[in-house]
């Protein structure tokens, strides 16, 4: 057997969709864009979206319309990938690391107010892989000190917090769509959702080369756009993301039971709904179990080995985050995706516990 760690969904109305936007001759800020933004706002339960060319984009962008800049801080978990902290660099701003919960992956709210300074600016919370930040305590201390707050919610579409979708509870929320997320467009797009106009309208605009008109450039821009093709395949995929969403929590529940006692099985919080992006044991010997699973088709992936704190382009001394160090040794992704059927589950699981006796 052979089990491919995450499938992209294609049928035949993705397919047509594609095939409208090609006969169209319409490929960029189009119908498809504007009825995507409306769609994945309702979606999230805000009053905008704009839609942009990556999750990377997305960040940038908002941080951006946020006026973030050189001498800046802006706070952010290090187990995360990359993307979450390299657009504070990349502004020239300081990126500011905090450790996470052991039992949630999502950054510690009580370990978030030491380092804020009276050049922070905002807080990216990461809702990582698929399980939502615990909000309201962070909500808490944006407030107290007027700090913007930014959902990193690229691993975490339909989850919710407190039944409130994530995208909703920050100021501004960020979406990835690439291939393997929970929904896709087919390739590299991402969405910001926001209730505050202002900040939407920024975004429209930085993400269109700053302009009002079409030779009229009122903010200095970059072209990050996202272009018809994707946003006709985010409108169909966006139809499936709660069965999938379902499926997911399906998948994720079966590999609990039949896992309990063998590795460390992912927990969800209470006041959480987990979508599972990403279902990550612990073990001790993570790479040995690694190996055996590929060597019986059983594709696996570790998110992340390097947290972003360590990566040579992003590298500073003197942060300690135990909790985040010790974790990154132990963590394994196991397949996940809504086609996995019961029998590939079991078929993972027992070789899974074939390593682990």
């Amino acid at each position: 057997m052979h089990l491919n760690f995450s499938e992209m969904y294609v049928d035949s109305d993705i397919k047509k969709a594609v095939e409208q936007v090609l006969d169209s001759g319409r490929y960029i800020k189009g119908d498809n864009l504007r009825q995507f933004e409306r769609e994945f706002a309702d979606f999230c339960n805000t009053k905008f979206a704009v839609g942009v060319s990556s999750g990377t984009a997305a960040i940038l962008l908002s941080l951006m319309a946020l006026g973030i800049k050189k001498g800046d801080e802006v706070v952010v978990p290090s187990h995360t990938f990359i993307a979450t902290a390299s657009p504070v660099k990349f502004l020239g701003a300081t990126p500011v690391y905090v450790d996470i919960d052991p039992v949630t992956y999502t950054i510690d709210p009580a370990k978030l107010e030491s380092p804020i300074t009276e050049n922070t600016k905002a807080i990216i919370p990461v809702h990582l892989y698929g399980h939502p930040a615990n909000m309201d305590p962070i909500k808490e201390l944006a407030k107290k000190h007027n700090l913007t707050l930014i959902e990193d919610s690229c691993q975490a579409h339909a989850a919710e917090y407190k039944g409130q979708k994530t995208g909703s509870i920050g100021d501004l929320a960020i979406f990835s769509f690439f291939p393997s997320k929970n929904m896709t467009v087919a390739g590299d797009g991402g969405m910001v959702t926001t209730n505050n106009e202002e900040l939407a309208q920024k975004i429209s605009m930085l993400r269109d080369h700053g302009r009002t008109g079409k030779y009229i450039h009122e903010m200095l821009g970059l072209n990050l756009r996202l272009s018809e093709i994707p946003a006709a395949v985010g409108r169909q995929q966006l139809k499936h993301l709660n069965e999938w969403t379902d499926s997911r929590r399906r998948v994720a529940k079966k590999y609990n039971t039949l896992l309990d006692g063998v590795v460390e099985t992912p927990t969800e919080a209470q006041w959480a709904k987990h979508v599972y992006h990403l279902y990550v044991v612990q073990t001790d010997d993570r790479d040995g179990l690694s190996k055996h699973l590929n060597d019986h088709g059983v594709s696996t992936g570790i998110h992340y080995p390097v947290p972003v704190h360590k990566q040579p382009c992003m590298k500073v001394a003197n942060v300690n985050l135990p909790v985040t160090d010790a974790c990154v040794d132990r963590i394994l992704s196991l397949p996940m995706h809504p086609q996995l059927t019961d029998e590939q589950i079991e078929y993972v699981a027992e070789k899974v516990k074939e390593w682990i006796k």
